[in-house]
């Protein structure tokens, strides 16, 4: 995976995600992403998936109102949630915070994989603040 940041659209998983989604107009592939994060309970959750998954994080917490850093990275999706506004829903919130315990988790291998760098407390405090701009 190229990695290029800590935050959530530092990475080609992210950006790859974020592309595809100017082909929905709903939330249903955000849904769906928090669902492939939040399956195969007990099984390690592969770095692909988590990475996508805070992509995913990120649109619910913008939908809700609770902006991140905007930069070139996010500006796919940004653009996204202004063209395609969104009734926030409480019941993505309560997944998505679900999906960032999982990988915030031991069964994690994006956590595996950040753990193993100089940043990994950069890359959790990033992790921490989007939690923290999902409202339930």
């Amino acid at each position: 995976m190229g990695t290029w940041a800590v935050g959530a659209f530092g990475n080609d998983y992210a950006q790859d995600w974020a592309a595809d989604l100017h082909e929905i107009k709903n939330m249903d592939a955000v849904e769906n992403t928090l669902d492939t994060a939040l399956g195969n309970a007990g099984e390690e959750l592969e770095a692909p998936f988590a990475a996508e998954a805070l992509v995913a994080i990120e649109v619910v917490a913008r939908v809700q109102g609770h902006w991140g850093e905007r930069s070139e990275d996010s500006a796919s999706v940004d653009q996204w949630v202004e063209q395609k506004p969104q009734k926030p829903r409480p019941d993505l919130a309560l997944k998505a915070r679900r999906v960032i315990e999982r990988i915030l988790s031991e069964q994690s291998e994006l956590r595996d994989l950040w753990e193993e760098s100089e940043h990994y407390a950069d890359w959790r405090a990033s992790v921490e603040e989007l939690k923290a701009r999902v409202t339930v």
